[in-house]
């Protein structure tokens, strides 16, 4: 079995943040403010992110939309200058590295890939990074087609494992690759996705291994996939170093899921039935609405003790840029209540070894699922002030 390296590359160096700051605050990244190929045939000539924030409107009293952006503007991330901006916002605020989203679709179908390996191949910006492989088939969801799959995705078996391994080992070996240990970061969005944790987690070990590396540390990204499922300690978590919950789904999961509790979920939603709906259309029809200082108060509550066990937080929540009435909202939302949250995360790892200490921003810039910290036209920098003053307390 062959792995494309260099006969001489030496394991990626670890790398721990400034000494100052409380924890490891590593920001979730998405690459999609670029056009692609991809993007254009399925949603029309030019699209990015920024289309469906830019056409986003107020649903209804009080829903603040559109959400637009401040300093960097309608930023296009083919630009390096772009990145190097981002990249001195999140270093001064005290985020330690950026998690950018990894597209493998397998048999070696990739998508949006340009930024990062324009990060990786010209050295710029010096942010550290590591990845996180959003391994889901991509739909029509978004648009109220979710049976309508545009690329599925797929797990051939070992050899492909193998090519997407070659693929992303160069990225391990950059020095400024984010390990715990000396072993790079590697997150996996849908653990229950893969045919098997277990022998996906060795083979890749096995070949890190093999490539000189002192191994992975591999993060699982969990939630409450189907009934019953708890969400830190299914076996399908076993083989990974850690775990760290789905925002936002980790709030509502928790949530009374009884027969009352659909009932008033379907009436606040204006949610009347198929038959019903079809005579209303969209009319009628509001998102899901949750308070975001419930949110704050109930967020990691369920979390359990121990170093394999590391917090996400969540600035904001509104997805309806992308799913209109049929999204969800977590309302009135503030920079102050976003540092109760962080402070809470920090809190969470603060017994950790240094190495461990791992706090996930989701996210640094999905701003079509409001969930961002980049400055707005509403809070400006306010959101990245917060991160500072947690992140460096006393200063």
């Amino acid at each position: 079995m062959k792995i494309n390296a260099p006969p001489n590359a030496t394991p990626a160096s670890p790398v721990y943040g400034s000494a100052a700051a409380v924890a490891r605050l590593i920001a979730f990244y998405l690459p999609q403010f670029h056009p692609i190929p991809e993007n254009d045939a399925w949603w029309g000539k030019g699209f990015t992110e920024w289309t469906n924030v830019a056409k986003a409107r107020s649903l209804y009293r009080g829903h603040w939309q559109p959400h637009l952006p401040a300093d960097l503007g309608f930023y296009d991330l083919r630009l390096p200058e772009v990145r190097e901006a981002q990249a001195a916002l999140a270093r001064d605020c005290g985020v330690e590295g950026f998690c950018y989203w990894h597209y493998w679709f397998g048999e070696g179908r990739r998508i949006i890939e340009r930024p990062f390996e324009e990060v990786l191949n010209s050295g710029q910006p010096r942010l550290p990074f590591c990845l996180a492989w959003a391994n889901e088939s991509w739909s029509g969801i978004w648009h109220g087609n979710p049976k309508s799959i545009l690329i599925e995705q797929k797990y051939p078996g070992p050899q492909d494992e193998l090519a997407h391994f070659n693929l992303v080992l160069p990225a391990f070996r950059d020095s400024r690759y984010l390990c715990v240990d000396g072993k790079p970061i590697f997150v996996i969005f849908k653990p229950h996705g893969l045919p098997s944790t277990q022998r996906f987690i060795e083979h890749w070990r096995t070949l890190a291994h093999r490539a000189g590396l002192p191994g992975l540390y591999f993060v699982a990204i969990s939630n409450v996939y189907k009934a019953g499922v708890d969400r830190y300690r299914d076996a399908i978590l076993a083989p990974f170093d850690a775990v760290t919950p789905l925002a936002p789904q980790d709030y509502p999961e928790n949530l009374p899921q009884g027969r009352w509790a659909r009932m008033l979920k379907r009436f606040n939603q204006r949610d009347f039935g198929h038959k019903l709906n079809r005579l209303t259309g969209q009319r009628l029809r509001r998102p899901l609405r949750y308070d975001y200082a419930d949110v704050v108060d109930k967020a990691l509550n369920d979390m359990p003790a121990g170093r394999r066990y590391l917090p996400c937080v969540l600035p904001n929540w509104d997805n309806t840029p992308r799913s209109a009435q049929r999204g969800m909202v977590y309302e009135n939302a503030t920079p102050e209540l976003f540092g109760r949250y962080l402070q809470k995360a920090i809190e969470k790892v603060a017994q950790h070894p240094r190495p461990e200490a791992i706090v996930f921003l989701k996210a640094w810039n999905e701003w079509a699922e409001g969930n961002y910290v980049e400055p707005d036209h509403r809070f400006g920098h306010a959101y990245l002030d917060t991160i500072k003053a947690q992140m460096y307390p006393g200063r």
